[in-house]
């Protein structure tokens, strides 16, 4: 299984046209779970991110369509010009490390 998470910031008067441009990819069908999240700001090394994207997808296809459907172009095309930083990851959770190496 792929994760894809991307992490935004906005400012403060464009926070909420993000969220709502975020929000089109939910109606995207090709992941199993697609979230958008508000960072509720606790950790103590930095709060700078606001608004997060967390996905899961079968594999690399699966995500690969998600991108490809209109919905994300119509999100990326609402959210690129109000929004600040963007930094996205995906990783294969079966490669995960899920206990100490060594």
């Amino acid at each position: 299984m792929i994760r894809h998470i991307v992490f935004f910031t906005a400012p403060a008067e464009n926070l909420e046209k993000v969220r709502a441009g975020l929000s089109i990819l939910t109606e995207i069908p090709h992941s199993r779970l697609l979230e958008i999240g508000t960072n509720v700001k606790t950790d103590q090394f930095g709060t700078e991110v606001d608004l997060i994207v967390y996905g899961e997808f079968d594999d690399e296809a699966a995500l690969a369509a998600y991108k490809a459907h209109p919905n994300y172009q119509l999100s990326t095309s609402l959210v690129r010009p109000i929004r600040e930083m963007r930094m996205a990851a995906d990783y294969d959770s079966e490669l995960a490390v899920t206990q100490p190496l060594g």
